[in-house]
């Protein structure tokens, strides 16, 4: 049997021996990260120095594993960043909106504060100073950023080019705690009175409202989708002629950078495609929508522009800004309609129904996220509590 080998990172007998010029010299062999044996060595003024530098230099020397692509710790964290958006290609795991999102975030909120450092210098402190210096200016921000540099940085850390992450030791983030604002049921008759002034009006010049903002506003207050979600509704996916008419959420509008708007195969996540019954208001808006429609093929979409293509989010968010502004009503937006849907279905049957048609897989995002919570008590309690403690006059 051969002589057993000393662990990777350990180090043999130190030998110094001093040089003419009166300096020291260190030396020891390391075992280094591919489990060959090195010699290492440091010069010093005196034989401690000498021996205190190479020791330091031993220590340290860890730290220089190469990770799969030649990185190390005194790589560059711009060379991560690249190294962290080509592997997001790779692994192919991620939609390609969200690593959009993702290296936009990388490049606008992260990328300034740290391209000046080496992966070496990245701490905890560091980390967890910029991000409570990002949300003093704003929370989500801070979320987002934290959520890339967690990222860029275990992708090290899996690729041995860092021993650990200092993310995991950052102190939490703290939000001002936000109630979710739902329209009343006289806000939602004024938005649809403001909305059908606007497509009624008389039109001097240019083409007359076609009343697809009211109808897709009509589907979203039946439905509970997201506006991506409503735009994208397929022919197919209706089934108004059932004896309870329904439309499948299946699908979602992507707009991306030098990319033409198309519908995506799934919502936001494959787990929040639903089928969902139609309420008559939301039915009524499809048919009218049906009867302006030319075309019938199967895969066509409900709501398009006059030339048939798909429209974008931004540009109904857009629309109805426009419209609410010049009705004088503040604060309308699609998602907004989403929260009354969520908090309307709660008051009246709980969360887990809301939850339920929201596309969500855990009621307490809805809850949390979704429901404007109501100050009143079921006034039964004090039905039940007359019968325990009320006295007979």
């Amino acid at each position: 049997m051969g002589r057993p080998r000393t662990p990777i990172g350990t180090f043999g007998v130190i030998a110094i021996r001093a040089r003419p010029n009166g300096n020291h010299v260190a030396r020891a062999r390391y075992r280094d990260w591919d489990g060959s044996n090195r010699l290492v060595q440091a010069t010093g003024p005196s034989r401690a120095a000498a021996e205190r530098k190479l020791k330091q230099k031993l220590a340290e020397r860890s730290l220089y594993q190469p990770g799969f692509n030649g990185m190390s710790a005194n790589s560059s964290f711009p060379e991560l960043v690249t190294y962290w958006l080509e592997d997001m290609e790779i692994e192919d795991r991620l939609s390609r909106t969200t690593r959009n999102l993702y290296e936009r975030d990388m490049r606008a909120l992260v990328f300034p504060a740290f391209k000046d450092l080496t992966l070496r210098e990245i701490g905890v402190a560091r980390c967890d100073y910029f991000l409570k210096q990002l949300a003093r200016r704003s929370y989500s921000r801070a979320k987002h950023a934290r959520v890339v540099l967690r990222l860029a940085l275990a992708l090290a850390v899996r690729h041995e080019i860092l021993p650990r992450n200092p993310m995991d030791h950052v102190s939490r983030l703290h939000r001002k705690k936000t109630i979710p604002d739902a329209f009343t049921i006289g806000e939602v008759q004024e938005i649809r009175a403001a909305i059908k002034a606007w497509e009624s009006r008389r039109i001097v010049a240019g083409p007359r409202p076609d009343r697809q903002l009211g109808q897709i506003v009509e589907v979203m207050l039946g439905t509970s989708a997201r506006i991506g979600e409503v735009l994208a509704i397929r022919l197919q996916d209706l089934h108004v002629d059932d004896p309870i008419p329904t439309v499948r959420i299946a699908g979602t509008i992507i707009s991306r950078k030098g990319e033409p708007t198309h519908r995506q195969d799934h919502p936001k996540t494959d787990r929040s495609v639903r089928r969902v019954a139609l309420p008559s208001f939301a039915m009524q808006a499809i048919r009218s929508r049906l009867l302006r429609s030319s075309d019938t093929e199967p895969g066509a979409l409900l709501f398009t522009t006059r030339v048939g293509t798909p429209h974008t989010t931004n540009n109904i968010r857009r629309l109805l800004r426009d419209v609410m502004d010049a009705a004088g009503i503040e604060n309308v937006t699609p998602h907004r309609f989403r929260r009354t849907v969520a908090t309307v279905v709660n008051d009246a049957q709980g969360a887990l129904l809301a939850s339920e048609l929201l596309g969500h897989t855990d009621p307490r995002i809805t809850m949390q996220h979704y429901i404007q919570r109501s100050e009143t008590v079921n006034p039964a309690t004090a039905e039940h509590l007359e019968r325990a403690f009320g006295t007979a006059g």
